[in-house]
């Protein structure tokens, strides 16, 4: 206990020199390198989890000196300890949540993305799924990260594939309204994400019918004109955003580019960074046909 509150009495004494005072910068650096050796020492100490603590503290420095090795360098240092303290954990049949396991993860997950492989990180990301499988909802975050790095590799198939096996991970797993099939709270908001993906995904991928699977099928046919009924939509997405997206499909099958740029304005405020991303590249598509997609 005592070895606790004195990491506790240092750590806060650190922290308190990152607080911005009137005239006076604080002085990151030194900070950062002095949770490197209160991190070392913690190591030596056994006190791992605490360790890992001063190393995410080092990182969030080293972010604010925009050093992205050195931010990269500590997050996966604090990742290593936070999976060598949830072994031990194991061996030791402690009771417990898998939080070191899911720290962890988290830490390698930002580290990738600081140092900007989106290829090799599907690796990792697909294997952090794995391994939270009893644990739908963080199981469904590591694949939402393997389906952005597919997008940023131009992977578009692959991210069609993740997205796919996304929602219906939801729909099979997910919690669900009493005596339906409606997926509620996270889940929901899951199903609705990859719902508006996987239609711009369709829409810039062209696959030709012969080599539309089923399932890419069946999404096609709820934003098919005749199809459409607006008390089994809501389920999905909201009605105005559904009538866009339908809208946009149309527009796609009907080659109809202005209509497409003026449906790119109006669903913008709807659809997250990425999704605008892919509606942009099913725009330009129209407008100067690549392939890439294909």
């Amino acid at each position: 206990m005592a070895a606790e509150g004195d990491f506790l009495a240092r750590y806060r004494a650190v922290s308190n020199k990152l607080k911005k005072r009137f005239l006076r910068k604080p002085n990151v650096a030194e900070a950062s390198e002095q949770f490197g050796q209160l991190a070392k020492e913690l190591k030596q100490q056994d006190c791992l989890q605490y360790a890992a603590f001063c190393n995410l503290a080092m990182a969030r420095c080293e972010q604010t000196l925009f050093n992205a090795p050195g931010e990269a360098l500590a997050l996966t240092d604090a990742a290593r300890l936070f999976l060598t303290s949830e072994k031990e954990n194991r061996a030791l049949q402690a009771p417990g949540f898998d939080e070191h396991l899911q720290a962890a993860l988290n830490c390698y997950s930002f580290a990738i993305k600081e140092m900007n492989r989106p290829g090799e990180a599907v690796v990792h990301f697909q294997r952090a799924a794995e391994l939270q499988s009893q644990t739908p909802i963080e199981a469904l975050l590591s694949m939402g990260e393997m389906a952005t790095c597919k997008i940023l590799t131009r992977d578009y198939d692959g991210a069609l594939s993740v997205f796919t096996e996304m929602q219906l991970i939801c729909q099979e797993r997910g919690l669900q309204l009493p005596g339906t099939s409606t997926p509620v709270g996270a889940f929901l908001d899951i199903v609705a994400k990859c719902e508006i993906s996987r239609v711009l995904l369709l829409m810039l991928l062209e696959p030709p019918p012969q080599k539309l699977l089923p399932e890419h099928a069946q999404t096609l046919e709820r934003y098919a004109w005749e199809s459409f009924d607006p008390h089994s939509q809501v389920t999905f997405l909201p009605e105005n955003v559904f009538l866009l997206l339908q809208s946009v499909v149309m527009a796609c099958q009907e080659k109809d580019t202005e209509s497409l740029k003026s449906l790119q304005t109006d669903l913008w405020p709807f659809l997250t960074a990425e999704q605008n991303h892919l509606l942009h590249l099913v725009v330009q598509e129209r407008i100067t046909p690549s392939g890439q997609g294909i």
